[in-house]
């Protein structure tokens, strides 16, 4: 064999092979190729004639001219024709077998002009222009009205020949399988019909390929769950959903979560990059994490979503995580630094033009969608969604500072390990609110002269434990009380047991206590266990807080630096107090002005 002749051969059996892997791949003619035996060799046992490319036998073996110069596409289009025939179960008996022949070539021909597979080597035929409803008719037709001659050149052999051989040549240890052609086709049809689908919908970017192609938000929860341990727990516990049509109808403009479903919403039409979607994905998942939804404790769900935001977006641009979206972000530096909590009581001031600001989910929206409902769980079901998300947060951290993966803002951190300390309830942090005016008394030995009622031994000092007066003087506070048809009795109740137990412990003997409803009534001094007894809940409107308190500031007998405790729900005037101070809240009630003191919600 001379040089140039084997690399005609080599340039040959390349593109050959090029075709096969192409079939053997295609989702349609996989399961059919997977079956098949391909044999092409120059030898005895090669039933393809001299001037045709290949044949097909009945037992599934595609016999190849191991010589034929051909380009990958036109070997593509030859190999697909020859499964076909198998796929199409046309290896029947017929009294005109070759006329059958012919009309099976222009089915699979018309099939794959249709398909636009591969490339027709030049001499086998025209294109088809008329209608082919199936074999069976074309066979009918050709014996009835003859074959036009256009129609005979599109079997792989040529006109000479056919290109079904109904004789078995398969190897032994084939020819005992039986094999479902037509099955296998069907099977591959579907597969293909299945790509195909993925391919348009954009999960996949060739019906070839086994990876899909990832959406902008599947990508940035990916790499939340490979790559950021912070966050990735979580990111898995959340099903994503991209939905137009879904965000549509849920006003979501950008994205939301509910964290009650575990569902995290990204509207595909806002079209945001991946750098985009880890920023809105860490976002709604911190939204989950730090159990904002709990601890939303009745406040405005939507003033509540826009201080949390605050927060949440302040953190992310200083841990680098993403890119800002263009809309739907809240920034102020002017927050930096304070709790969800404490620019609520801020923004609350101002609801007109805070209601009026866009989340994620879009202007006056909110993107968590439970509306701050705690309790969403039932017991029975095991670990509540509330301990999973806290959980989630806590061992993400670990992880991330073990590992060095990046910055954390010191304020996340504080409230990330927050999460695993129980709660302080409001009446232990209004004990230590008295501990810091009322330290207990110091006790001092005398060895004064006892009574002289003791005449027994009148001129013997004996020892004792006394306080010193000089500190006794001071110890009183002022208690503004709001008495209002707006307040809770019970609750009310419960402050005042809670003001009377502290203030007996700490030898608070007696409070100065001004009641405000619609004006301001002096009590005067009262004994802490006596000041429950003494309200009385008028009921006559709004509360006016301001004259009691300036009361309290201008009296002579009240210690100019006695602390002030008001209690209220909330419904009053914008106080103004120039000594310390602090404030008795029901939970989930807030106050309409920045308040300066500390404030202990009641449960």
């Amino acid at each position: 064999m001379g040089k140039k002749q084997k690399l005609e051969l080599d340039a040959a059996t390349k593109s050959y092979l090029e075709a096969l892997d192409f079939i053997q791949k295609h989702p349609m003619f996989a399961p059919l190729a997977s079956h098949a035996h391909f044999y092409r060799k120059d030898d005895q046992y090669s039933r393809c004639p001299e001037d045709g490319w290949a044949v097909v036998t009945a037992d599934g073996v595609i016999h190849s001219h191991p010589k034929r110069r051909g380009e990958a596409a036109e070997w593509i289009y030859v190999l697909a024709h020859c499964l076909l025939h198998l796929g199409f179960g046309h290896f029947q008996k017929k009294e005109f077998q070759a006329i059958w022949n012919i009309a099976c070539d222009v089915y699979v021909s018309k099939f794959l002009a249709d398909m636009k597979l591969g490339k027709s080597p030049e001499g086998f035929g025209f294109r088809i222009d008329v209608p082919v409803t199936g074999e069976q008719r074309l066979y009918e037709k050709f014996l009835e009205r003859g074959v036009p001659e256009e129609l005979k050149y599109h079997g792989t052999v040529g006109p000479k020949s056919a290109d079904m051989l109904f004789q078995e040549d398969a190897p032994f240890y084939y020819r005992s399988m039986k094999i479902d052609w037509e099955g296998a086709f069907a099977a591959g049809l579907s597969m293909a019909v299945s790509k195909a689908v993925k391919v348009a919908a954009g999960y996949e970017t060739t019906i070839f390929g086994q990876e899909e192609r990832l959406s902008p938000g599947a990508k940035a929860k990916k790499w939340f769950i490979d790559h950021y341990p912070l966050l990735g727990a979580l990111a898995s516990g959340f099903k994503l959903i991209e939905d137009a049509a879904i965000c549509q109808r849920l006003d979501i403009s950008i994205a939301a979560i509910d964290i009650v479903d575990q569902e995290i919403f990204i509207n595909p039409a806002a079209g945001l990059n991946e750098e985009e979607c880890k920023f809105v994905m860490a976002h709604e998942l911190l939204h989950a994490g730090l159990r904002h939804h709990e601890r939303c404790q009745g406040r405005d769900h939507q003033l509540w979503n826009v201080a949390c935001d605050y927060v949440i977006n302040q953190w992310l641009v200083e841990m680098r995580i993403g890119e800002l979206p263009q809309v739907g972000i809240l920034l102020d530096d002017t927050m930096k630094g304070m709790s969800a909590e404490s620019v609520y009581d801020r923004i609350v001031t101002d609801i007109r033009m805070y209601r009026k600001l866009a989340t994620l989910r879009g202007a006056g929206g909110t993107d968590m969608l439970d509306k701050g409902s705690a309790g969403f769980w039932d017991p029975r079901d095991g670990t509540s969604m509330d301990d999973f998300c806290r959980n989630a947060l806590q061992q993400g951290l670990i992880y991330h500072e073990e590992g060095g993966r990046g910055f954390l803002p010191s304020g996340l951190i504080e409230e990330i390990k927050a999460l695993g300390q129980p709660a302080i309830k409001w009446d232990i942090e209004l004990a230590k609110w008295f501990d810091g005016y009322f330290s207990p008394l110091e006790q001092v030995r005398t060895y004064a002269r006892v009574s002289r009622r003791q005449f027994s031994t009148p001129d013997i000092p004996r020892p004792k434990w006394v306080a010193q007066g000089a500190e006794e003087a001071g110890r009183t506070f002022g208690v503004v009380l709001d008495t209002s048809g707006s307040m809770d009795r019970k609750l009310l109740a419960k402050a005042l047991g809670a003001i009377a137990s502290y203030s007996l412990s700490r030898d608070v003997y007696a409070a100065r206590v001004v009641f405000c409803d619609a004006a301001a009534y002096d009590a005067g001094y009262l004994k802490p266990e006596d000041i429950a007894e003494s309200v009385k809940v008028k009921g006559r409107g709004g509360t006016v807080l301001q004259p009691g308190i300036d009361l309290l500031q201008r009296a002579e007998d009240f210690p100019k630096n006695g602390p002030i405790l008001i209690i209220t729900d909330g419904l009053c005037d914008k106080v103004t107090l120039k000594r310390d101070h602090a404030y008795i809240l029901p939970k989930g009630r807030h106050l309409p002005f920045i308040p300066k003191g500390p404030v202990f919600r009641m449960d």
